[in-house]
């Protein structure tokens, strides 16, 4: 890796987001930097006062094909790629007049803005697939030694900062850096293309899951460690976008997944005009609670089960109060989640350092994101799971239907019990979480422990509803559910002995609703 400086006196310019622009190459022009343009880079360019010399003029040949031939041309892909260490190739620059370029300024045609549009056709898709941009910063990024190359807008005022400190040279560790980035970039915007065009391998309607699944994402934040101390870990994507740390020490990695669970359970509930509160501990809910307020929420949801919150997660659909933070902030808690924080409310949380405390933003979700998960040799990837059943249109099998009051705690069973670890069971209220199974390799040993810890908790649950994740094979399911005085269920259904189940429903007048739906959670 070359350890010099390198002076800058001419760039490349040509860019399709055309943010900080002007002002970046006005940075360029102070330094005297002779800048190269075509098309529309070269028009904004030209309207902002810049001084640009075309890409035709330095190369002495046309663009060609509406444009599609414009910088695949020897002399800027010799200007970039040329070592100027080497007497061989600074010879072959001088017998073939190629001038050296020591700054590429390229991002892409936008592939992936044009493909996220709702109806685009597979002819615009390609359209947008940049050629030219591509193969630029591909030379530029190899040969940094020489040629410094920028992907992103964001890196503009850093590098004319470091042009302004340096007489108009930049470092080997920034070019280095910059390289780096821009082969990331390269390998996300090739994988963006391979996997839409791959989602078009046969004729008819485009599958949502492509021939080849390609992954490139930015490293946010390394992790002190994996799932356990002996385990390396790091977290990659947008997550903290979506979930923003407001205080604490650093994210582990398992505060990740539970932050991410929390907030999957919470997205269930956003149309819910009540406080809602959720407590999760192993990224599975250990209660939920509904109310005017968030202290009453946060109430139903702690009774649910008081033992499991000890160094739980907690998360609310609005904003935090001091009343709610005062009654958090008795109990230890690895990291509480909310909307937004009052500076008073945020200062109280704060006084802890064990805790950590973050921001959520739904509206940065993107609830079609694919779902992924690592298999020996391969990943599993699938369609996210966004279906959340309405018991009242679901099939009623029992001689008793459902009451209103039974079919609102069934719909908000629901929500809860599809984020519970299969097999999975919840007794509920209309407004909150009673007792909750889950985990178990039976269908019948959620029921059983949910039973046993409500009772060891004095937990009444007689009037409540029960919802099960899994259809119940045996009538054993509906008994137990009863005799714990239980009023009503919704399950998927479609188990071979469904008749005996719902006889055994009606013998203890239980309504019982089908979904169809089941949510496994492994």
């Amino acid at each position: 890796m070359s350890i010099k400086q390198v002076a800058i006196k001419r760039a490349l310019l040509g860019v399709s987001d055309k943010s900080g622009l002007a002002e970046f190459a006005k940075a360029l022009a102070r330094h005297g930097v002779e800048i190269l343009s075509t098309g529309g880079t070269m028009a904004a360019l030209q309207a902002a006062g810049v001084k640009v010399r075309s890409v035709e003029n330095f190369t002495g040949s046309p663009e060609m094909f509406d444009g599609r031939v414009k910088t695949l041309h020897p002399r800027l892909h010799g200007g970039i790629l040329a070592r100027r260490d080497d007497e061989n190739h600074r010879r072959q620059m001088q017998q073939n007049q190629i001038e050296p370029i020591d700054l590429v300024v390229v991002n892409f045609y936008p592939f992936e803005k044009t493909v996220a549009q709702a109806g685009v056709t597979l002819a615009d898709a390609i359209e947008n697939i940049d050629i030219g941009g591509p193969a630029l910063v591909r030379s530029a990024a190899k040969n940094h030694g020489d040629v410094a190359v920028v992907v992103d807008p964001a890196d503009y005022p850093a590098i004319a900062a470091e042009l302004d400190a340096n007489r108009g040279a930049l470092s080997a560790e920034t070019r280095w850096r910059l390289a780096r980035k821009a082969f990331a970039r390269v390998a996300a915007y090739d994988a963006a293309i391979a996997n839409y065009l791959g989602t078009h391998s046969g004729e008819g309607e485009p599958s949502p899951l492509g021939e080849t699944f390609s992954i490139s994402m930015p490293r946010e934040q390394a992790l002190r460690y994996g799932e356990n101390p002996h385990q390396t870990g790091a977290l990659y994507g947008r997550f903290l976008e979506i979930a923003h740390q407001l205080h604490g020490k650093e994210l582990s990695f398992n505060n990740v997944v539970d932050i991410s669970s929390a907030m999957n359970l919470m997205l269930e509930f956003q149309d819910e005009r009540r406080a809602v509160v959720a407590i999760l501990k192993h990224n599975t809910p250990c209660g939920v609670g509904v109310a005017d307020t968030l202290k009453g929420a946060w109430d139903k949801a702690f009774a649910t089960d008081p033992d499991s919150p000890f160094g739980g997660i907690v998360i609310t659909n609005r904003a935090w109060d001091m009343e709610f933070a005062r009654a958090v902030d008795e109990l230890f808690t690895e990291v509480l989640i909310g909307p937004d924080y009052p500076p008073n409310v945020l200062e109280l949380l704060r006084k802890k350092k064990n805790r950590r405390v973050m921001t959520f933003r739904p509206e940065a979700v993107d609830r079609n994101e694919l779902d992924v998960k690592k298999v020996l040799g391969g990943l599993l990837v699938q369609t996210p799971d966004l279906s959340i059943e309405n018991p009242r249109m679901g099939k009623i099998v029992t001689r008793r239907a459902p009451t209103e009051a039974e079919l609102d705690a069934l719909t908000f069973g629901i929500k809860v019990c599809k984020h519970i670890k299969s097999n999975a069971i919840a007794f509920v209220g209309a407004d909150r979480t009673l007792a909750v199974g889950g985990g178990a390799t039976s269908r019948i040993d959620p029921v059983y422990a949910a039973r046993e810890k409500a009772a060891r908790l004095k937990v009444s649950l007689e009037g409540s509803v029960l919802v099960s994740e899994a259809l119940f094979p045996f009538p054993d399911g509906p008994t137990l559910a009863a005799e714990a005085g239980a009023t009503a269920i919704a399950q998927p259904g479609g188990a071979v002995r469904d008749d005996e189940v719902i006889a055994a429903a009606d013998k203890f007048g239980l309504a019982m609703v089908f979904t169809g739906v089941r949510h496994f959670r492994h």
